[in-house]
């Protein structure tokens, strides 16, 4: 397929607030939080990487690849033949991503700064696979269209996203905490590009079928978040996430904010206690395929 007249780099203009947002915004934190939240998802990455299934030989994408570790992941899997392309929006974490892929040697995924709403690849390839990475798009209908011509025939698409807030205490336990402090945030629609924009099964299978996929499947997955060796989900938890915007947009004193961290730890220790290192998490995987 020849590349369409869209170049790498090329952002549409409804995707350009999440560009700044993960290239100089909360996406420095990311990039300076790479390892943490690696280990965190850990999981996560190992639900979505076996339902792809990539095999030797075979061509991938990576959606919203950020600073790299499924994309890596994935260039092990189709390794020695096959070949592994991340995309993202930000150029701060594909910095990373590529520093990470050159100092391993042997896997060489290429990286590209590109707007999957909008970009085509100069060939097509046998698997999409994101991590949490395509809940953010401006027009989801339009980017999971222009998705399916990433694929040849047959080929699979697999992606994993959040399910609800009040299912997910990573986001509920630290966002309860930040509105008990400052109040609840302005009323928004909570289909808008975010985190938990791909909640609800239903609305992710009418994306798909309207974009043209078939063989459609969503199942609920009971997955964890592993803390890294030594972190508290508090610390973690007032870096990243909902509630760190929340206490951003109401201008959280430096009291308001230590009140909202003590009570996110002891809403975290609950969940923690005997040892345990790990937070419940629930998700949607998604797997569908080009007709």
């Amino acid at each position: 397929m020849a590349a369409n007249e869209v170049s790498a780099g090329s952002v549409s203009p409804g995707n350009a607030a999440q560009q700044a947002f993960w290239t100089e915004g909360p996406g420095l934190t990311w990039v300076a939080m790479r390892d943490e939240l690696d280990t965190l998802h850990s999981h996560i990455s190992e639900l979505v990487l076996s339902a792809a299934a990539a095999q030797p030989g075979e061509t991938a994408l990576d959606l919203g690849c950020g600073a790299g570790a499924t994309t890596l992941a994935l260039a092990e899997a189709v390794a020695p033949e096959g070949h592994v392309t991340g995309i993202d929006v930000s150029t701060s974490l594909l910095e990373v991503a590529r520093a990470r892929a050159e100092a391993l040697g042997g896997i060489r995924p290429d990286f590209i700064h590109a707007d999957a709403q909008v970009w085509r690849p100069e060939t097509q390839a046998d698997l999409c696979l994101s991590r949490m990475g395509v809940m953010f798009f401006d027009d989801p209908g339009a980017a999971f269209a222009n998705i399916l011509h990433f694929l040849r025939p047959g080929g699979r698409l697999a992606f994993i996203c959040w399910r609800a807030s009040d299912e997910n205490p990573w986001f509920d336990l630290p966002m309860k905490a930040a509105v008990a402090h400052l109040g609840p945030p302005e009323a928004g629609d909570p289909d808008a590009p975010g985190p938990m924009a791909f909640r609800d099964p239903e609305r992710v299978r009418r994306i798909l079928l309207g974009a043209g996929f078939e063989r459609i499947t969503i199942e609920t997955v009971e997955a964890v978040l592993r803390l890294p060796q030594g972190a508290k989900a508090s610390d973690l938890a007032t870096r990243i996430g909902p509630a760190v915007r929340h206490m951003r947009d109401k201008g959280a004193s430096a009291a308001q904010a230590e009140a909202i961290r003590a009570e996110i730890e002891i809403a975290f220790a609950a969940l923690t206690a005997n040892g345990s290192a790990t937070i419940p998490a629930r998700m949607n995987l998604v797997t569908a395929s080009r007709p």
